[in-house]
């Protein structure tokens, strides 16, 4: 007997119980789940799936995906079979993560979280496969948040208007001549509130941007120009940290294109503002734009702390503060990027960044020169 032979027998799974298998594992997924071939046509579907949808399993395989599976847009508009998560992860080859509404066979929709990835076989696309579950609850939720959100910083605006108005007029000598310590006093006070102020006013932008509820009015407008501005009403703000703030406009092209110009400044102003607070005294801050042939490119660079490389996959996420600037400057909310990147978002533009701890970081966000915007 040879050494071959004293060996334990392993079993073989046969091509059939390799495909049993398979059939199990795909059936046994919590949360739905369909598979198509190249050319859309349904040749899976679990359980869970076919129940959330209201259709029978033998209702759905074989069918084209289009035609039984309906998607919907956070905006209530019917989605293209180009936009669709399963189309864009076949075409691209890689994974798809998005949120949208699915028409269910009785007619009524239910929200739902889809992840989407291709089916590859050396390389080549064979299919694709989606996971999608139900957040019908988990948007309710989100709802009730904003609503609430909303609803509060509405009514802290009123006392907050208040205080700001008699504080000034304090300030400014008209209820009496104030000596050294109420005027150090009553300064922080007033800076207290310019805070609670621009806080409601972030709380408030989140709001209507996670409601979908932000208005464009898009016009032509010069990023150039809306750079200059930023500069000009933060100067006072970089010099009071010695801080060289300036702006440049780098490559050839107009610098024009058709977005909302409140949306761009305050995407502007957010990121310029970030950079001077996180760049310590006698440092650069520099707004560049790059004008493109599709798009315009604003570059934010400054020669700040910049964000340690373990934290840079949360700077978009809300309420993200890197532990090193937490360390240095405990006033701020870890909102204002999450802001940024939803109404880069909503001008159907794009945001990125690189950055070095102790050397610096540069945000980057690109709009697009033809964009159509729905009518609200």
């Amino acid at each position: 007997m040879t050494e071959a032979d004293k060996q334990p027998l392993k079993p073989k799974l046969t091509s059939r119980g390799q495909q049993a298998e398979a059939e199990a594992l795909f059936s046994s997924i919590g949360e739905g789940a369909i598979s198509t071939d190249k050319f859309g046509k349904i040749t899976r579907v679990n359980r869970a799936g076919a129940e959330m949808l209201g259709f029978s399993e033998n209702e759905l395989v074989g069918s084209w995906f289009p035609k039984k599976i309906v998607a919907i847009g956070l905006d209530d508009q019917p989605i293209n079979l180009i936009d669709q998560p399963i189309t864009k992860a076949f075409l691209t080859g890689r994974p798809i993560s998005e949120k949208a509404y699915y028409r269910r066979k009785s007619g009524d929709k239910i929200a739902v979280a889809i992840t989407a990835s291709p089916i590859l076989l050396r390389g080549k696309p064979l299919g694709a496969i989606e996971v999608f579950r139900d957040i019908t609850v988990e948007q309710e939720v989100d709802r009730m948040k904003s609503e609430f959100i909303s609803l509060a910083s509405h009514q802290l605006r009123t006392p907050l208007s208040a205080i700001k108005t008699y504080t000034h007029m304090m300030h400014d000598g008209y209820m009496g001549k104030l000596n050294a310590s109420q005027k150090k006093a009553l300064n922080t006070i007033i800076a207290a509130s310019a805070r609670m102020n621009e806080l409601i006013s972030t709380l408030l932008n989140i709001t209507r941007m996670e409601s979908g509820s932000i208005a464009v009015t898009p016009k032509v407008l010069h990023l150039d120009k809306l750079a200059e501005e930023v500069v000009k009403e933060l100067a006072l703000i970089a010099s009071a940290k010695s801080i060289a703030l300036s702006t440049a406009t780098k490559g050839k092209g107009s610098t024009s294109l058709k977005s909302d110009a409140l949306i761009v400044k305050e995407i502007m102003t957010n990121l310029t503002s970030n950079a001077i607070k996180y760049t310590p005294d006698s440092g650069s801050v520099e707004l560049i734009v790059r004008p493109r042939q599709t798009e315009i490119a604003v570059e934010v660079r400054d020669s700040g702390w910049g964000i340690p490389k373990y934290s840079q996959n949360q700077v978009f996420s809300k309420f993200f503060r890197a532990q090193n600037i937490v360390k240095r400057e405990t006033t701020g909310t870890g909102l204002g990027l999450y802001l940024v990147k939803g109404l880069v978002d909503t001008l159907g533009g794009r945001i990125r960044f690189s950055s070095e701890e102790g050397k610096g970081t540069t945000f980057i966000f690109s709009l697009p020169r033809a964009k159509r915007f729905k009518l609200q």
